[in-house]
C-alpha cells in the first residue's frame, strides 16, 4: 500500500466513509456493458450452478444448472448463456472505422466500439477463463457432441480473459478492481474483494458509517456473497435439498417443474441483490469523468476485438492450452510494457496519482519565474531552439541534473535540468532546458512554452514510445526453455486435446470432472 492511499485509508476510518484515490475514471464504461454474476457449485472444480446476465439493469437473465454433476446439462447451461453472451458480442461488429498505419502509407480498419464485460470480482474473472479453457475446444459432432455455440463462446470468454490481464484494458472487469482503484476504504484490501462490503463502505446507507454497512454486509443471510462461491450455510441448508428434490422427482413431471421452479427462485434471491449492486456501482463510476487517455486506451481493445473477430471468422485455431516459451516470453514483455505506460498515463490524467511520485522525488510541481521563450543554442553544427525556464517549487527535488523529465501539460516536449539551487525557505530552484514541441523553426510556436506565472508539473516518467524487444523464431527456441517445439501429432489426433477427442471429458486441471 502507497503512502497516500494509507493516508486516504485512515481518513476513511476517521471520517466513516471511503475517500477518494482519484478525480477521474481510469477506465472506459460501456454505455451497454453486460453484466455477469455466476455461481459455481461448491466441491466441483468450476461447475456453473447459475448465473443472472444482461446489459440492463432491468434486462436480468437467469440461467442455472438444476443438477451441477450432470455433464449435459453444464453444457446446456453454457449453449443458454451463448445465446446472452455471443449476440451482445455480434451487436458491436457493425461499422467500422479507417486506421492509418506505416506513417499514413496504408490503412487498416477496426469496429467502433467493443463489448464490455462486467463481473463482480476478480474471481468472476478466474470462472470465465476455466469456463473457456472447458469449452473452446469441444467438438460438435462425433462422440459427446455440443453445440456449435459452446465452443465459439469458449473462445470469446478465453478472449476477455486475455485481456483482463492486460493492464489497463476494459473489455472485462472485475467491480471490485474498478472501484477499489477509485476510492480507498478502511477495511483490508481482502475485505475490499467482498462487493457489498466494499459498496458499503464508498456509499454507505442514511444513518450508517461504512464500517457499520460493511459489517451488515457481511452477513450472508441480508447480503448473499458475490459469488462464484457460495455461502456454506446456504449450500447445506438450502440449497442441497432443493438439489436432491429435483433429483428425486426425475420420474414426475409435475414435481420436477416444482422442484426447478423453487430452486430457479432460491437462485435467484441469491443473485439478485449481486445484480442491483453491480448496477449501483456502475452508476458511481459512470458520475466521474473519463481520464483524458481513457479512450487511447480502449482504442487498444477495439484493436484486440477486431483482430480476434478477424481470426474467429478465418476459421483460426483456438487459443492454445498453454504458450510456448517464445509465446510466453513475447506476451509476458507486452504486459510489461503496458504495465509500465498504464502509471504513466493514469499519473498524467490524475493529479492524486500524480502525487504518489511527487513524495518519492520522481515528480514535482513549481512556478514559472523566468522564461527565454527565444534563447537558441548555437553551439553545434547548426543553431536549434532552445528555451530556458527557471521555476521555484517547494516539493523535494531528488532528480540529478541532466535528467530529462516531461510535462503532463506538453507530453510531447522534453525538460533537461541543467541547474538545481536550493533556495530559502525550505524551497528549490530549478532551470530547465525545453525540446520538442515547439515548432520547425527558430521561434516557438505561441503557447509551446510555458509563461511566467504558469504552475508546472515535471517529471520523470515518460509515455514516449519504446520499441518492443525481439524475440526468436518458434523454431528457434533456445535448449534452456525446452528447444524447439516437437513435430504435430497427425491431424486425427488434436493437439489441443492432449491425444484425446476433443469431445472427451476435459483433464482434471480444467475444472470439470
Amino acid at each position: 500500500m502507497s503512502t497516500l492511499r494509507a493516508l486516504a485509508a485512515a481518513q476513511a476510518v476517521a471520517a466513516g466513509v471511503a475517500q477518494p484515490v482519484a478525480t477521474v475514471r481510469h477506465l472506459h464504461l460501456s454505455r451497454r456493458p453486460l453484466v455477469l454474476v455466476p455461481l459455481a457449485m461448491a466441491g466441483e472444480a468450476n461447475a456453473p450452478l447459475a448465473a443472472m446476465v444482461g446489459a440492463a439493469s432491468g434486462e436480468a437473465r437467469l440461467l442455472i444448472v438444476p443438477q451441477p454433476r450432470n455433464r449435459d446439462q453444464r453444457f446446456a447451461f453454457v449453449a443458454e448463456l451463448a445465446a446472452s453472451v455471443l449476440p451482445y458480442v455480434a451487436a458491436h461488429r457493425g461499422a467500422n472505422e479507417a486506421v492509418s498505419v506505416d506513417r499514413g502509407r496504408d490503412v487498416r480498419y477496426r469496429y467502433l466500439d467493443a463489448p464490455q464485460v462486467l463481473v463482480p470480482n476478480p474471481a468472476g474473472v478466474t470462472f470465465l477463463r476455466l469456463l473457456g479453457r472447458a469449452t473452446r475446444f469441444r467438438r460438435t459432432d462425433g462422440e459427446y457432441p455440443v453445440p456449435a455455440s459452446v465452443p465459439l463462446l469458449g473462445r470469446w470468454l478465453t478472449f476477455f480473459a486475455e485481456r483482463a490481464e492486460h493492464p489497463g484494458s476494459a473489455t472485462l472487469v472485475a467491480m471490485t478492481q474498478a472501484l477499489s482503484l477509485h476510492w480507498a476504504t478502511g477495511q483490508s484490501a481482502v475485505e475490499d474483494l467482498h462487493l457489498p462490503a466494499l459498496l458499503g463502505w464508498i456509499a454507505p446507507p442514511a444513518g450508517l458509517t461504512g464500517a457499520e454497512a460493511a459489517a451488515r454486509a457481511e452477513d450472508p443471510m441480508r447480503c448473499p456473497p458475490a459469488g462464484p462461491a457460495t455461502d456454506p450455510g446456504f449450500d447445506n441448508e438450502r440449497l442441497a435439498p432443493a438439489i436432491e428434490a429435483y433429483a428425486a422427482a426425475e420420474s414426475d413431471t409435475v414435481a420436477r417443474a416444482a422442484a426447478y421452479a423453487e430452486l430457479e427462485k432460491l437462485l435467484r434471491d441469491q443473485l439478485t441483490p449481486t445484480w442491483e449492486l453491480m448496477w449501483r456501482a456502475v452508476g458511481l463510476l459512470r458520475a466521474l469523468p473519463a481520464g483524458a487517455r481513457v479512450a487511447g486506451r480502449w482504442d487498444g481493445d477495439r484493436d484486440a476485438f477486431t483482430a480476434h473477430a478477424e481470426h474467429v471468422d478465418a476459421d483460426g485455431a483456438p487459443q492454445p492450452r498453454r504458450d510456448g516459451a517464445v509465446a510466453a516470453a513475447a506476451r509476458l514483455h507486452r504486459l510489461e510494457r503496458a504495465a509500465a505506460l498504464y502509471a504513466v498515463q493514469r499519473a498524467y490524467d490524475d493529479p492524486l496519482v500524480m502525487a504518489e511520485y511527487r513524495l518519492t522525488g520522481e515528480a514535482f510541481v513549481g512556478e514559472v519565474l523566468l522564461a527565454d521563450p527565444a534563447r537558441v543554442d548555437d553551439s553545434g553544427r547548426r543553431p536549434v531552439l532552445r528555451p530556458r525556464i527557471q521555476l521555484v517549487t517547494t516539493d523535494p527535488m531528488l532528480v540529478p541534473v541532466g535528467a530529462t523529465l516531461s510535462s503532463p501539460v506538453r507530453p510531447g516536449q522534453k525538460a533537461r535540468v541543467i541547474y538545481v539551487t536550493p533556495a530559502a525557505d525550505g524551497k528549490t530552484e530549478v532551470v530547465l532546458e525545453l525540446s520538442g514541441g515547439m515548432g520547425r523553426g527558430l521561434t516557438a510556436t505561441p503557447g509551446s512554452v510555458p509563461e511566467v506565472g504558469e504552475r508546472l508539473c515535471y517529471t520523470t516518467l515518460s509515455e514516449a514510445y519504446v520499441p518492443s524487444g525481439t524475440f526468436p523464431a518458434v523454431e528457434e527456441t533456445p535448449w534452456t526453455h525446452g528447444g524447439p517445439p516437437a513435430a504435430s501429432p497427425p491431424a486425427d489426433v488434436p493437439a489441443a486435446s492432449g491425444g484425446k477427442p476433443a469431445g472427451d471429458a476435459p483433464e482434471a486441471d480444467e475444472g470439470w470432472v
